[in-house]
């Protein structure tokens, strides 16, 4: 009897363990994900995010030639109306601090102030010098006429007497020549002295006028009837009151979007720049609108980098255009803009996670048991398109399995030609490297960070 209940128990020991262990067979094969091999279009994008601005606006600038007139050269905002207000042509956008401009207003009165009383001092100063002049020609032509008389007298007189009375006529009648030429002199003298004064007086009255037209300037009024956006600093940042603006630099205060057509802009780093060309297409994003979505195409791309505030790598702006609207859309939304940069058609294709590497070989997982070989091509941010090696439909392990070390390989015979295109990656890989270079040598350095290739980005998982 005790060896028959040590019997069943032995049996039922047997049969639970039988069940544990193929229930655990069962989860391990159900965490061995698989994915298809896919087939179709394949695109490779370069995401960034961006911004939008109108394709046209007018600006709201500040009275840029009567400040340089003046000689003001900065200026700064003293009251600003609300970025997103809407106005009519004429209405009140900005008031500018004046007080450069009133100071400068009461620098030309003082000379004006100055002229004035340098110009009267001057007639004075010519009446009495001149009245001078009359007096001493008066007295002259007295002494003409007494040495005249002496020299009538004189003529019964000695022969030297004669000569001495006639010797002192001719030196007065000089001195009366000298003094007439002399008083002309003064005249031209006077003239061209108060000529000039009142010169420097009416250019400091024409300079006084062109102060008061731009103190009347100083007021900004909306050019034409739009929203209002204000203009970006060099540093980012949107002018508010208190913003210094430079005439030499960049004198719009704000400016009037056409809200019927926008641009995105965009700023792509150094490493992907050479792959962005006018034409290309684009699929543009509203994060304000994650519904909404709309096509466009590259328009334009710098040629010379910049260094953004608060980044390390140089960027290159890159401009895009919108086909379509929708009255959301409004100036400075943030915008996701993925560029279409190369297009195959008809490719297989896989997830990334499901391609690997090892040693100079590349390779997926399938269920059988076997690391196959494959020959990769171009990748996206998700998705690898695979050359050779699996075609469409065919089914590959998601991820690395508990028994990789079991698999074996297959399909070994595209190993050269797996070698041979990850010797052509690194060349293309040196060159485009030289080029960046190159580049940082002509428009200085940058710490830009090498994005890795296709291959190196595949997780190394596997033994």
């Amino acid at each position: 009897m005790k060896k028959k209940h040590i019997i069943i128990i032995s049996v039922l020991v047997i049969a639970v363990v039988a069940i544990i262990f193929y229930s655990a067979r069962d989860t391990k094969s159900q965490t061995q994900i698989e994915t298809e091999v896919q087939h179709g279009n394949f695109e490779i994008l370069v995401t960034v995010t961006g911004e939008l601005k109108a394709k046209n606006s007018v600006n709201i600038t500040v009275p840029v030639k009567e400040l340089r007139d003046i000689r003001v050269w900065e200026i700064s905002i003293g009251r600003l109306i609300d970025e997103g207000t809407v106005v009519d042509s004429g209405d009140f956008v900005a008031q500018l601090d004046d007080s450069n401009v009133r100071d400068a207003l009461k620098d030309i009165e003082e000379k004006i102030d100055a002229n004035q009383a340098e110009i009267e001092k001057a007639k004075i100063d010519s009446s009495l010098d001149l009245r001078s002049q009359r007096d001493n020609i008066v007295n002259l032509k007295f002494s003409v006429q007494e040495a005249e008389i002496t020299l009538e007298q004189s003529k019964y007189e000695s022969p030297s007497v004669i000569r001495k009375a006639q010797i002192d006529l001719d030196k007065i009648k000089r001195e009366l020549e000298q003094a007439l030429g002399n008083y002309k002199l003064k005249i031209q003298q006077a003239k061209v002295n108060i000529r000039q004064k009142t010169a420097d007086l009416d250019k400091n009255i024409r300079n006084k006028e062109q102060i008061i037209s731009a103190l009347s300037k100083l007021v900004i009024k909306a050019p034409a009837s739009g929203m209002v956006i204000y203009q970006k600093e060099r540093n980012g940042t949107k002018r508010t009151v208190g913003s210094n603006i430079q005439m030499w630099r960049d004198p719009v205060v704000a400016t009037l979007p056409d809200m019927s057509s926008f641009n995105s802009i965009t700023y792509v780093n150094e490493i992907d720049i050479s792959k962005i060309k006018p034409g290309q297409k684009v699929d543009v994003g509203i994060d304000a609108f994650p519904e909404k979505k709309f096509t466009g195409r590259v328009i334009h791309v710098a040629n010379i980098g910049e260094q953004l505030p608060n980044a390390d790598a140089k960027v290159f702006e890159v401009e895009i255009m919108l086909n379509e609207t929708d009255p959301v859309l409004r100036p400075s939304m943030t915008t996701s803009n993925s560029i279409i940069t190369k297009e195959y058609k008809d490719v297989n294709y896989l997830p990334m996670e499901a391609v690997h590497s090892n040693d100079s070989l590349t390779f997926v997982y399938r269920k059988n048991g076997t690391r196959q070989l494959v020959v990769l091509g171009e990748a996206n941010e998700n998705e690898i398109i695979i050359e050779k090696g699996l075609n469409a439909g065919d089914m590959v392990l998601l991820t690395v399995p508990e028994n990789a070390d079991e698999y074996e390989y297959t399909d070994l015979d595209l190993a050269p030609l797996i070698k041979q295109k990850i010797e052509e990656e690194k060349k293309e890989e040196k060159k485009e490297k030289e080029l960046r270079e190159e580049k940082k040598q002509e428009q200085g350095p940058s710490n830009g960070r090498r994005q890795r290739p296709a291959t190196d980005r595949m997780p190394n998982n596997a033994n």
